[in-house]
């Protein structure tokens, strides 16, 4: 449980690097690493509440951290 834990914060701050680094997003290196492991730590522990999500742990964080990416930033722009 706890290497599922660290795998899915590397995953998450892959996905954030990867996202600045694309173009995806223009949040800053940081700020979109630390949205995407806020929102992996999340969905990764209303998975072990709730047991809602998918099959594998990795495409769980891939998913939540793409989630977090589009739903964040959005949601306090004006």
């Amino acid at each position: 449980m706890f290497l599922v834990l660290m795998g899915t914060v590397v995953i998450a701050g892959i996905i954030g690097y990867a996202s600045e680094k694309s173009g995806f997003t223009e949040n800053g290196y940081l700020q979109s690493i630390i949205i995407c492991v806020g929102g992996a730590f999340l969905f990764y522990f209303v998975r072990i509440m709730f047991g809602i999500g998918f099959s594998s742990p990795g495409m769980n964080a891939i998913i939540s951290s793409v989630g977090a990416l589009i739903i964040v930033p959005f949601h306090w722009r004006k």
